[in-house]
C-alpha cells in the first residue's frame, strides 16, 4: 500500500484534495450483542474465486466468496499498481479473514459467520459503488446478516 510520503507533490496535493466523507457517531440502529450476531466480511480487495470473472479498471460490481473458500480457491485480480499483495500470498486472511472469523465462531465470541462473505475493487470512488452496496444490502438482509467485518484494502 503506497503511503502519502511516496507520492511526489502533485500526487500527494491530488490525494490530500478528494473530498472525504464525514460520519456521525449516532449508530442507526442498537446492535445485536455479537455474541448471538451473524457476521459477513466485505473487502476491497479485488478477490475473485478461481475461474470466475476478473475485476477490471472502473469495476463496480462484487464478487461473491463462499465461506469455505481456500487460499487456493482465492484470486486476487486487483488492478492498482500500487497494490501490495505479498500479504494476501502469504495468507489470505490479511484480505479476507475467514478462518479468523470461524475461530471466533468456535469460540463462542460471535454468532455466527454469513454463508458468502464479498469482494469489491478498492480504488473505485465510492459514488460509483453505491448501486452495488444498495444491492448488496438487499443480500445480506435476506441472508440475516447482522454485522459486517469491513475489510478495507
Amino acid at each position: 500500500m503506497a503511503k502519502l510520503s511516496d507520492f511526489d507533490e502533485i500526487g500527494r496535493d491530488f490525494y490530500e484534495s478528494m473530498p472525504m466523507p464525514e460520519f456521525t457517531y449516532t449508530p442507526w440502529v442498537v446492535p445485536k450483542p455479537i455474541a448471538k450476531a451473524r457476521v459477513a466480511i466485505i473487502s476491497t480487495a479485488g478477490l475473485q474465486l478461481r475461474g470466475d470473472r476478473p475485476f477490471s479498471v472502473n469495476s463496480t460490481d462484487y464478487r461473491i466468496l463462499p465461506s469455505n473458500a481456500s487460499s487456493a480457491d482465492l484470486v486476487m485480480s486487483h488492478i492498482s499498481i500500487n497494490f501490495d499483495r505479498s500479504g494476501f500470498q502469504k495468507d489470505h486472511n490479511v484480505a479476507l479473514p475467514i478462518d479468523r472469523l470461524n475461530e471466533f465462531v468456535a469460540d463462542g465470541k460471535i454468532g455466527s459467520a454469513a454463508a458468502f462473505h464479498y469482494s469489491f475493487m478498492g480504488a473505485t470512488h465510492p459514488d460509483k459503488l453505491e448501486y452495488a452496496a444498495n444491492q448488496l444490502a438487499d443480500v445480506l438482509k435476506k441472508d440475516h446478516v447482522d454485522s459486517v467485518l469491513l475489510v478495507p484494502i
